[in-house]
C-alpha cells in the first residue's frame, strides 16, 4: 500500500464525510473521504499531484495523486449550477502542482449566499482508496496536515505509466448515451488492454473499468467526452475507444426488439410495448431475501460471493444478459463489497450494501434513462443473494389472463413468470427503455410503465382493461368497452395468427411471381426461430458473432461446429454465409489497431480478409467442410471492384482442394460500395448473386456516416439516389442470370417490399420476427404496380416524396 499525507486544502471547520448533508457524498457512494466548512476563498493542493480536469463552472476539481489515487475537491453543494460566477481556476488540466500550490479561488460570500451550501468535501474516488484522518476535527488552518490517503498503487509505477498519457475527445453517438449496453461493451473492449481509462463529462468522471462509474457519467448522445488513458498500450486503447464510438458503442439507432413506435404517454402511464389486453389485476409482491448481518470471516465470505456472482454470471444470455454480467464483474461494485466484508459483513449483506450505493449514485443523477438502470442493479443483487442463501427460484403461480400489476418488474422475475397465462403488465415506475420492457416486447406481452402509485391500489381479480396504445389502465369497464376491446384483441390476434400460419408457404406474389423471404442470422437460436416463423433460408449470417467479445480468434474447429449447428437447424434451406465484416467500426483485441480518421472508410470487410488472409483461408475452409450440398452459399463485405472478388474466388478454391470437397460452392459479393453498384455489370459476369447491404450503401451514397449523430438523420435507404443505384445493381445481375437480394435494413420493413421488388428485387432478408408481416405484405402485391411504383419513386426528389408514394400505395 502506497500512502500520501494529506493538508488541510483550506482553512476551515474540519468534519468527517458523513457531516455533508448530500447522500452521494455524506453516505460515501463516491468513495472515502473528509470535508471542511471554508472560512476562506483559495483552494489548495492538499499533496503534491497531477491536475486531471476542473470544469469549466470552477468549482470542483479532481487531480491525481503520486501513489495512483483519485482525489475529488467539490467547493459547496451544487454549485455546478452556479454556471461558473464566482470561481476562478488558478490551475490547468495537466499542471503538476505541490502541496499548497493554489487551485482555485472564489468569492466567499458570493458564493456561499447562492449555494446551498459551502461544505466541500475531499474524496477519494479510486477504487480501495481509503483516507484516515490524523487530525482532531475541528478548526483547522490551511496546510494543516490532516490525514493520509492510501492507495495499491506504487508511486514509481505510477509515474513510469504516466510517461506514456494519451488524450482523445470521443463523441457519444449512442442513441440513449452511454447506459447500460454501451457501458458493458466499453468495458469489455477494453479489458485486453492494460492502460487505465477515464473519461470526463463536465465535473463527472469515471473509470472505463467500471459499468456503474460510466452509468454515472450520465452522458447523453451530442456529449463529447474527454477520454485519458495512462499505460504502455494507451494509444491503442483510445484508438479502440474512438473506432468503437463511431458504431455508437455498439448500440443499434432502433434496437429490436423494442418497440417500432415511439413511446406514447396518456393517462398518467407510458406505452413500454403496444397492444390491448383484458385481464384480471394481480399486483406483484417480490419476497425479500433475508441476510445475515455479520459474516463468518473475510476469507469466507470473500470466496462465497465469488462463487455466487460467477455462477450466476454463468447462466446469463443475450444482450441483457451481457449488460448484467459487465455488472456483476464491475471492480467498483466487488470493491465496495469487500470494503464490508473486511469491516466483518456478510457476503449477503456486503452485497447488498454495495448495490444500494451504486443505485443511489444513479438515482442522484436525476437523468430517468439511467434511474431505469438501477432496475438491473437490484436484479443482480436478487440473484447473487438468492444464490448466496440457497434459496430457489420459483415461478410465480398465475391465473389465466393475468394484468400483472408491480412497483416495477426485474428482468429475472419476467422470466420466471408463466407467460402463457400472462395477458399484460402495468407498473407504477420504470421506463419504457428499462431492459423488461425489451423482454416483454420480445415475448409479445402489452406493458405500461410509469403509471404512478394508484395502479398498486387496484385489487387482485378486479377486471381491467389494459390500453398500451394509450399507456392507460381501465378499472370498472362497462359491458360495452369489454366488448369493443375482446372485438379488438380478437381481430389482431386472427391477423397475427393467419400470417404465422401463411408463413410456412412460399411466398408468392398475387400474379403469381415467387419472391423468396429469408432471415438475416447471428445464432443457432436465430436459425430456428428463423424457421419457426416460416423463413426460406439464411440470407446474412452475420459471422462477427464468433469473433467479438473474446481474446483470440476461433480456431476453424469451433467455427466449423457452429456453421453446421445452423446449418443443420435450417434443415436444406439456403445458408448464405457472409465473410467476417470487421475493423475499425468493430474493434478486436487480436487485430493490430491503427489510427483511422474515419474506419468506415478503412481496413473493414473483405479488405481486411485480404490483408490477414489467415483469418480469411481458416473461415472459408470451416463453412465448406461444415455447410454441405448446394445449401452453402459465401458472400463477401465491401466488395469494390472484380479483382477483389477474383481473389476471393481464388482462396476459396484452394479452401475446397484443402478440405477435399468437390462440390461447388456459390460465391456472391454485397453490393454496398457505390463502386460495387456502378461496376455491377462487370461484377455479374464473375459473381453468383448480389446481396445489397442498403445500409452501408446508403451512407456511402450519401456521404453521411451513420455512426456521426450530427448527420445520421440523414441516412435513408429510400433516398431516390440510393433507390437508383440498387436498380442498376439489380438490372446488371438479371442481364446475367443471376439473382439480387437485399439483406440490409430496408428489406425489414414490409411498406418497402413492393419498391424493391420494383427495382428488381427477387430476395428479401430481414430478422426472423418480421418474416410473417413480410410475407403477408408481398402476397397482395403485384408486378405491374410494383414496377410502376419503383419508376416513380427513382423520379422522386427526396426520401419524404417517396415515403409519401408509399403511403399512397398503401392506402
Amino acid at each position: 500500500m502506497s500512502e500520501v499525507t494529506l493538508h488541510a486544502p483550506l482553512a476551515g471547520l474540519l468534519v468527517p464525510l458523513g457531516a455533508v448533508p448530500d447522500p452521494v457524498f455524506g453516505e460515501g457512494m463516491m468513495g472515502d473521504g473528509f470535508a471542511i466548512d471554508p472560512i476562506e476563498g483559495v483552494l489548495r493542493a492538499p499533496a503534491p499531484g497531477r491536475i486531471l480536469s476542473i470544469p469549466a463552472s470552477g468549482h470542483a476539481v479532481t487531480m491525481k495523486l503520486e501513489n495512483g489515487v483519485d482525489l475529488l475537491i467539490h467547493i459547496g453543494l451544487e454549485t455546478v449550477a452556479l454556471n461558473g460566477v464566482g470561481f476562478e481556476a488558478v490551475a490547468r488540466a495537466g499542471d503538476t502542482v505541490r502541496t499548497g500550490d493554489p487551485l482555485i479561488r472564489f468569492d466567499l460570500d458570493a458564493v456561499g449566499l447562492a449555494a446551498r451550501d459551502l461544505i466541500t468535501p475531499l474524496v477519494a474516488t479510486s477504487d480501495g482508496a481509503r483516507v484516515t484522518l490524523a487530525a482532531q476535527t475541528g478548526l483547522v488552518a490551511a496546510g494543516t496536515p490532516i490525514g493520509r490517503v492510501t492507495g495499491t498503487v506504487a508511486a514509481a509505477t505510477v509515474r513510469e505509466a504516466e510517461s506514456r498519457r494519451e488524450t482523445r475527445v470521443i463523441d457519444v453517438t449512442a442513441p440513449n448515451g452511454i447506459h447500460a449496453r454501451p457501458a458493458a461493451r466499453i468495458v469489455a473492449l477494453l479489458k485486453p488492454y492494460a492502460a487505465e481509462v477515464t473519461l470526463y463529462l463536465g465535473e463527472r468522471s469515471a473509470s472505463a473499468r467500471s459499468t456503474v462509474a460510466l452509468l454515472a457519467l450520465a452522458a447523453k448522445r451530442g456529449d463529447r467526452i474527454d477520454a485519458e488513458a495512462v499505460g504502455a498500450d494507451a494509444d491503442a486503447a483510445l484508438a479502440a475507444l474512438a473506432a468503437f464510438a463511431t458504431e455508437r458503442f455498439g448500440d443499434e439507432a432502433s434496437p429490436a426488439p423494442t418497440p417500432a413506435a415511439p413511446p406514447r404517454q396518456r393517462e398518467g402511464g407510458i406505452c413500454a410495448v403496444p397492444g390491448l389486453a383484458i385481464g384480471h389485476a394481480l399486483t406483484f409482491r417480490a419476497p425479500e431475501i433475508a441476510v445475515e448481518h455479520d459474516g463468518g470471516g473475510v476469507e469466507h465470505e470473500r470466496a462465497a460471493l465469488t462463487e455466487a456472482r460467477h455462477a450466476v454470471a454463468a447462466g446469463l444470455r443475450g444482450e441483457i444478459g451481457e449488460a448484467h454480467r459487465a455488472l456483476l464483474e464491475d471492480p467498483a461494485l466487488i470493491a465496495a463489497a469487500d470494503t464490508q466484508i473486511a469491516a466483518g459483513r456478510s457476503a449477503g449483506f456486503a452485497w447488498r450494501q454495495a448495490i444500494a450505493e451504486a443505485a443511489g449514485v444513479l438515482r442522484a443523477t436525476g437523468d430517468a434513462l439511467l434511474i431505469e438502470r438501477v432496475a438491473d442493479l437490484e436484479d443482480v443483487a436478487r440473484q447473487v443473494i438468492a444464490r448466496l442463501s440457497g434459496a430457489e427460484p420459483r415461478a410465480m403461480s398465475l391465473p389465466n389472463d393475468t394484468i400483472l400489476i408491480a412497483e416495477d418488474l426485474l428482468p429475472s422475475q419476467f422470466l420466471a413468470l408463466d407467460r402463457a397465462r400472462l395477458a399484460g403488465i402495468c407498473t407504477a415506475s420504470g421506463g419504457p427503455t428499462a431492459h423488461v420492457a425489451i423482454l416483454a416486447a420480445a415475448a409479445g406481452v402489452p406493458m405500461v410503465v410509469a403509471a404512478g402509485p394508484d395502479v398498486l391500489a387496484i385489487a387482485d381479480g378486479e377486471t381491467v382493461i389494459l390500453d398500451a396504445d394509450h399507456g392507460s389502465i381501465e378499472r370498472a369497464p362497462d359491458i360495452d368497452r369489454l366488448a369493443a376491446a375482446a372485438a379488438a384483441i380478437a381481430a389482431a390476434r386472427e391477423r397475427r395468427a393467419a400470417q404465422a400460419k401463411a408463413a410456412q408457404a412460399p411466398c408468392v406474389m398475387a400474379d403469381g411471381t415467387r419472391i423468396e423471404i429469408f432471415a438475416n442470422l447471428g445464432s443457432v437460436e436465430d436459425a430456428a426461430m428463423a424457421v419457426s416463423a416460416g423463413a426460406e433460408g439464411c440470407g446474412l449470417l452475420r459471422t462477427e458473432f464468433l469473433f467479438l467479445d473474446r481474446a483470440a480468434p476461433p480456431d476453424e474447429a469451433e467455427q466449423r461446429t457452429l456453421y453446421a449447428r445452423i446449418a443443420a437447424a435450417l434443415g436444406e434451406r439456403p445458408l448464405i454465409l457472409r465473410t467476417l465484416d470487421i475493423g475499425g467500426d468493430k474493434p478486436v483485441p487480436y487485430l493490430p489497431r491503427i489510427a483511422e480518421e474515419n474506419p468506415a472508410l478503412g481496413l473493414r470487410g473483405i479488405r481486411l480478409g485480404l490483408a490477414r488472409p489467415d483469418l480469411l483461408d481458416t473461415q472459408l475452409r470451416a463453412a465448406v467442410s461444415a455447410i454441405p450440398g448446394e445449401q452453402c452459399r459465401i458472400m463477401l463485405p465491401m466488395i469494390v471492384d472484380v479483382a477483389e472478388l477474383a481473389a476471393i474466388r481464388a482462396r476459396l478454391a484452394q479452401a475446397l482442394a484443402d478440405t477435399g470437397r468437390t462440390a461447388p460452392v456459390q460465391l456472391g459479393v454485397m453490393i454496398e460500395t457505390p463502386a460495387a453498384a456502378l461496376l455491377a455489370d462487370q461484377l455479374a459476369a464473375e459473381a453468383d448473386f448480389f446481396s445489397i447491404g442498403t445500409n452501408d450503401l446508403t451512407q456511402y451514397v450519401l456521404a453521411c456516416d451513420r455512426g456521426n449523430a450530427a448527420v445520421s438523420d440523414k441516412v435513408d435507404a429510400l433516398h431516390p439516389a440510393v433507390l437508383r443505384l440498387i436498380g442498376h445493381a439489380a438490372r446488371a445481375a438479371a442481364a446475367r442470370g443471376r439473382w439480387t437480394g437485399v439483406c440490409g435494413g430496408l428489406a425489414a420493413d414490409p411498406a418497402a417490399a413492393a419498391l424493391l421488388i420494383g427495382l428488381g428485387i427477387t430476395k428479401l432478408s430481414a430478422p426472423p420476427g418480421m418474416i410473417p408481416a413480410l410475407k403477408a405484405a408481398v402476397r397482395e402485391l403485384s408486378m405491374p404496380e410494383c414496377v410502376t411504383l419503383a419508376e416513380r419513386a427513382c423520379a422522386a426528389a427526396s426520401p419524404h416524396a417517396v415515403r409519401a408514394l408509399l403511403a399512397g400505395a398503401a392506402a
